[in-house]
């Protein structure tokens, strides 16, 4: 009579770790897509940011300020 308690036991323990398994799989997936898209958007804002830079220093630059002031 213990035979078939033990079987059921082992059945749903591995189971349960399967099922288990299964979902830090899909949580590590979940993360590992938030954090590429985090990535990505850090890049575009850094590129926004790099341009601004540029746009800024094209106005104050010596050779762009003083012609605008001889236009």
């Amino acid at each position: 009579m213990k035979f078939p308690f033990r079987f059921v036991f082992v059945v749903f323990y591995f189971t349960a770790v399967l099922i288990f398994t299964a979902y830090l799989r899909s949580a590590g997936n979940h993360i590992f897509y938030k954090l590429y898209n985090i990535n990505a958007e850090q890049g575009r804002l850094k590129q926004q940011l790099w341009q601004k830079q540029l746009q800024l220093e094209s106005l104050i630059n010596p050779a762009a300020v003083s012609e605008r002031l001889g236009e």
